[in-house]
């Protein structure tokens, strides 16, 4: 009897093991993806803003650079508000 009860603790174990990683792996994916988006973001911004032909169009492009960046921003939050609440 000692025996299984300890395989079934340890299958737990394993499973919650597998878990936590798959959650960290996700997480990480998000982080990169946070990263990668906010990259484009602000290389996108900076050409629209070189090639602007004024002042209002270079603003525009920042403002809209800027906005990028903030969604970036909060799809990974979202992503890992939500991998916190299937615990």
């Amino acid at each position: 009897m000692d025996s299984s009860s300890s395989t079934t603790l340890s299958n737990h174990e394993k499973i919650s093991l597998v878990s936590r990683l798959r959650k960290s792996c996700l997480s990480f994916a998000a982080s990169l993806q946070e990263g990668f988006r906010y990259v484009k973001a602000f290389f996108l911004g900076q050409a629209k803003t070189i090639t602007a032909r004024n002042e209002k169009e270079a603003s525009a492009a920042e403002l809209e650079a800027t906005k990028m960046q903030v969604e970036a921003v909060d799809a990974a939050e979202n992503i890992k508000s939500r991998l916190n609440k299937s615990e």
